[in-house]
């Protein structure tokens, strides 16, 4: 509420006030009410906003949801204004000290935080709960308790009633200094990830890393690396124990091995002495033993097909099948096994499975391989790299061929 009349005071016209109802107390609906109050008494435009907390931690998925809630609301040109203060950050950094958080998590709250297309401000950030408290009696502001701040149940709570009255008796000023530590953790954890995207430009990119490459830092360096890599677009990296894992049954993997580590919507493989990043749903199409099934298919010219490997356009090219085959059903099927392919301009034919393996097709990917065919005559095979014309009595000078226009969404990016 003091944050609330300070804004009011300092950029009269300019904000706007958002309530997100968490239904989690029984005077939530009064709470709104009384926002609404203080926001018009203010000249203040007010949303309220009801949102459902999901099962599970119930500080983790409040909070979720309450930002979930904001991002609904707020436009490109806005900012977030929260009204976190000194013990706030204090606490924050103390909770994720005990939780083991390295750099990023002991840098806590900052001050000017960009997250999720959001920007967020936080001006009382440097400002103690007892000036809070006195500026609200001497202004005379109305504020709402909440007792949910009193129920030790909740870590945060805890950690204010039961354990930090025990540590301020002993070091008065330990509120400032844990605050001064989180500056001086945001400073490190800035290098840090200077550091960390040189590393990652000299390594591979998001979705795959050079292992050779990784061997050549320093085994810190390398776990800074993968946890963040592994972390992606997310919030939160993944637990040090995830990341030795990747690096104990992966990594470190016997080369013929096909180890593979799912973490949060991906699985991690090696291949070729290199680690890739893949999504779930890819990597589990790769294993299911559902096959695409074999279809007849006609083609014309300039039309755009979908396959399982990408989308393919048919075009003149100097050497292709026959416009013949325009007139004809054709077979579309998939790689079982133990096939042969003469490809077109080499000598005699060999194991398509081989063809695969000197194309560096990944065996992830492999699944999305079909074959056309003519009246058992293997025309040629749609892989993720293209379409490999076979050597048939359906080829000829100035005839077509399938172009690939655009691979598959999912599929890894190779270094060029």
């Amino acid at each position: 509420m003091l944050l609330l009349h300070l804004m009011a005071q300092l950029f009269p016209k300019q904000i706007r006030a958002i309530y997100v109802n968490h239904h989690l107390q029984k005077v939530s609906d009064v709470w709104a009410d009384f926002v609404a109050q203080q926001c018009t008494a203010l000249n203040i435009p007010y949303i309220l906003q009801s949102v459902q907390v999901s099962q599970g931690n119930l500080e983790n998925q409040a909070r979720q949801a309450r930002y979930q809630a904001y991002l609904q609301h707020i436009d490109e040109n806005e900012a977030l204004v929260l009204a976190h203060h000194q013990q706030d950050q204090a606490e924050t950094l103390m909770l994720r000290l005990l939780s083991g958080a390295g750099v990023t998590g002991l840098s806590a709250m900052q001050s000017i935080d960009q997250r999720d297309q959001l920007l967020i401000w936080r001006p009382l950030l440097d400002t103690s709960r007892e000036q809070i408290c006195q500026w609200v009696e001497q202004l005379q502001i109305d504020y709402v308790d909440d007792p949910s701040n009193l129920d030790t149940h909740y870590d945060r709570a805890w950690c204010r009633h039961e354990l930090w009255h025990i540590l301020q008796s002993r070091y008065p000023r330990m509120q400032q200094a844990l605050a001064r530590t989180s500056y001086l953790m945001q400073d490190a954890d800035e290098i840090l990830n200077e550091v960390i995207q040189q590393d990652l430009s000299f390594c591979g990119h998001p979705t795959q890393l050079d292992l050779a490459k990784l061997a050549s830092l320093s085994p810190a360096r390398q776990r800074q690396l993968l946890s963040v890599w592994m972390k992606g677009e997310e919030t939160y990296r993944p637990a040090l124990d995830m990341v030795q894992r990747l690096q104990d049954e992966v990594i470190e993997s016997k080369t013929d091995a096909q180890a593979a580590l799912h973490w949060n919507h991906f699985y991690y493989l090696r291949y070729q002495n290199q680690l890739y990043r893949i999504e779930q749903n890819q990597y589990l199409a790769s294993k299911s033993k559902q096959l695409p099934q074999e279809q007849e298919v006609q083609f014309q010219l300039h039309q755009q097909l979908q396959f399982t490997s990408g989308v393919f356009q048919i075009e003149s090219s100097k050497m292709g099948l026959a416009f013949a085959l325009f007139n004809h059903k054709l077979t579309l099927k998939p790689r079982l096994g133990g096939e042969k392919i003469h490809l077109y301009g080499r000598v005699g034919a060999w194991p398509l499975k081989k063809a695969i393996q000197e194309a560096h097709i990944f065996p992830w990917m492999r699944h999305t391989i079909q074959i056309l065919s003519v009246d058992n005559v293997m025309l040629g095979v749609f892989t993720p790299n293209g379409f490999w014309l076979a050597q048939s009595e359906y080829c000829e000078v100035g005839g077509w061929q399938p172009n690939l226009i655009s691979e598959l969404k999912t599929k890894v990016e190779r270094d060029s």
